[in-house]
């Protein structure tokens, strides 16, 4: 089931735009937009800082996360573990590569992980759940499995979030078994993945420009 919601602008967190493709919600938030998806940047930034990526994009969104990532954390930047709200094709594009490029550990729910460790495919979608173009589409989007490895971890069970000092993980299921959703207490910051979507489905165009309801 989709709701709706609406949003006034007292609701909205400041964005700034850091003119990478990045925007930042928080001094230690970002997030990178990639056509359907968004991926997140945890950090203080600054040379050998200690920083998280949240998501992975597409297959193609290599170079806009590194670019980010070393624009905030330095050439040399390397997060300290990869953080995935759930297993779908858009939020894990890249996470094989930059797994093994960058040598770190990669956190999901024990339920996302038969999706992650090449064991299962995640079963066909619906076309006519949700509504709007994009659901129409949703048969052609890859659903096989990846193979993590031994990189794969599953979170703890203290819900503190790997090298995330304050967060907490939420288990959101529905849009996929193990989704879960990243908390923040202190300023009320929510990472929500797929469990709210806020560009209008009906459109391909919408969704691509990441156009706000």
């Amino acid at each position: 089931m989709t709701v709706q919601i609406p949003l006034s602008e007292i609701d909205r967190a400041r964005h700034e735009d850091l003119g990478d493709g990045a925007w930042t919600i928080a001094p230690d938030l970002a997030y990178l937009r990639l056509s359907i998806v968004n991926v997140v940047f945890f950090g203080t930034p600054g040379d050998h800082a200690e920083w998280v990526l949240i998501d992975t994009g597409l297959p193609t969104s290599r170079s806009s996360i590194v670019g980010v990532a070393r624009s905030r954390f330095g050439l040399d930047a390397r997060p300290s573990a990869i953080i995935l709200t759930h297993g779908h094709f858009d939020h894990v594009g890249t996470v094989l590569e930059l797994a093994k490029t960058w040598d770190v550990p990669v956190y999901a729910h024990p339920l996302e992980h038969p999706y992650l460790d090449g064991t299962a495919s995640y079963p066909p979608p619906d076309p006519w759940v949700g509504g709007g173009l994009m659901a129409l589409l949703s048969p052609l989007f890859p659903c096989g499995p990846i193979d993590l490895d031994t990189r794969l971890r599953p979170l703890p069970d203290d819900r503190l979030v790997p090298g995330m000092p304050g967060w907490q993980w939420l288990h959101t299921p529905g849009h996929a078994p193990g989704h879960i959703s990243l908390w923040r207490e202190a300023d009320r910051a929510l990472i929500a993945g797929d469990a709210f979507i806020t560009t209008g489905q009906e459109s391909a165009y919408e969704v691509a420009v990441q156009q706000l309801e």
